[in-house]
């Protein structure tokens, strides 16, 4: 997903600069979307994520 939204950076910037407005639009709605995917596997990970303690045994008397 990283990939995808950087690839999409490169290419606004290239239709920009080839003056490709009309392309423009579409990408950074693509991109907007990529950026919502990835911050919602961020949460998804941020949430999985549980420290647990180490267990302790207790010794026999």
């Amino acid at each position: 997903m990283e990939e995808i939204r950087d690839n999409l950076v490169a290419r606004i910037a290239e239709t920009e600069r080839e003056g490709w407005l009309g392309e423009v639009e579409g990408l950074r709605v693509s991109l907007a979307g990529a950026e919502d995917k990835l911050a919602q596997i961020a949460r998804r990970t941020a949430r999985a994520l549980v420290d647990l303690p180490v267990p302790k045994f207790r010794s026999e008397p």
